[in-house]
């Protein structure tokens, strides 16, 4: 059963912390802050491990929602991995949950990764995961981004691609470890 929208508490201060920083190439992401939780968000590790947002606890995440058919989500990982590799991973990670889905899904979006030498971890969720967000009105479309808090609580989301390689990407995850 997914978890109701409301399951942290609310977080403005933080949340305007992060919009803030929200210029330039990020002008488009919204700092939120609105009490919405993903602790229970569940998809898988590459080798087919159960997980939940939760086994990241303690750290600020940039969970992002991409599918190897998503022509802005291609164009965006190779940033996505850039920025990963620019922040200490025990304070900050980046959580790119792939929706390719059917029997080849998988194999896809490894393809994918390979084909474009990226490091990024393989996290696949089942639609239900993406299909959460809909339902409480954080997205329509891919890719998605949304930040965490260190328990899991969402502080800001982005609809659409962006340059989280820039100048502009570093002044947003500055602000979410700061915030």
């Amino acid at each position: 059963m997914p978890a109701q929208a409301h399951q942290c508490p609310a977080q403005p201060v933080r949340a305007q912390i992060v919009d803030s920083a929200a210029l330039g190439d990020l002008a488009a992401l919204n700092g939120t802050g609105t009490g919405r939780g993903y602790a229970d968000l569940a998809f898988t590790n590459a080798d087919g491990k159960p997980m939940t947002i939760a086994d990241f606890a303690g750290k600020k995440l940039l969970v992002n929602f991409w599918a190897s058919w998503c022509v802005p989500c291609r164009e965006e990982m190779p940033a996505l991995e850039a920025l990963a590799r620019a922040y200490d991973p025990e304070t900050f990670e980046v959580v790119p949950i792939n929706l390719d889905v059917g029997d080849s899904g998988i194999e896809k979006a490894r393809a994918f990764l390979a084909d474009e030498k990226l490091s990024l971890p393989l996290y696949p969720a089942p639609l239900q995961a993406f299909q959460r967000l809909q339902q409480q009105a954080v997205t329509v479309g891919l890719p998605t981004t949304v930040l965490l808090d260190e328990k899991g609580c969402e502080l800001g989301v982005l609809q659409g691609p962006a340059a989280w390689d820039s100048p502009d990407g570093h002044a947003v995850v500055d602000a979410l470890l700061g915030a």
